[in-house]
């Protein structure tokens, strides 16, 4: 595994949870730190899950500590679209916020990182079966939701 390829997905999961480009991108670099400091994560053939599991650890650490921002809109990155491509944002940001925040989380991991569902339920510590029925079961929310919203933009037209 080419663990420069996963900097990138570490930033992304580090952001999903801080919302701060400069936190994240400490979080990102302390996280690989971490990782080379201890050489048995390297051996082991876990070393994706290792760097999730200590990406996840430090974010958690940063919500504990007092001086924390509260997540905000304002925090939110600005996101350069078109205006269909700017309703479909809209409208997926709106979905994403129904969600639980580890029901966001898998969503991140799965879909966006395209972290394997093996490392997935390792992480979780749950059986793949479990984690594909969870994921079903986010899919189908998403899916009702913009099922609604599609019916409400019909009625107004």
């Amino acid at each position: 595994m080419n663990l420069s390829q996963q900097y990138d997905k570490i930033y992304r999961y580090c952001f999903f949870h801080t919302r701060c480009q400069e936190l994240a991108e400490d979080l990102t670099q302390e996280t690989f730190l971490r990782y080379y400091q201890h050489p048995q994560y390297q051996s082991t053939g876990k070393e994706l899950q290792y760097l999730y599991v200590i990406a996840r650890n430090l974010c958690i650490d940063t919500y504990r500590k007092p001086s924390a921002e509260p997540l905000s809109e304002e925090n939110m990155p600005v996101v350069s679209v078109q205006d269909d491509d700017f309703i479909t944002h809209v409208a997926l940001r709106n979905a994403l916020s129904e969600l639980t925040a580890e029901e966001r989380e898998l969503i991140l991991l799965r879909y966006v990182n395209e972290v394997p569902v093996v490392v997935m339920s390792q992480l979780y510590g749950i059986s793949r079966f479990a984690l594909h029925r969870k994921l079903k079961a986010i899919l189908a929310k998403l899916r009702k939701h913009f099922g609604k919203e599609a019916d409400g933009y019909e009625t107004e037209i």
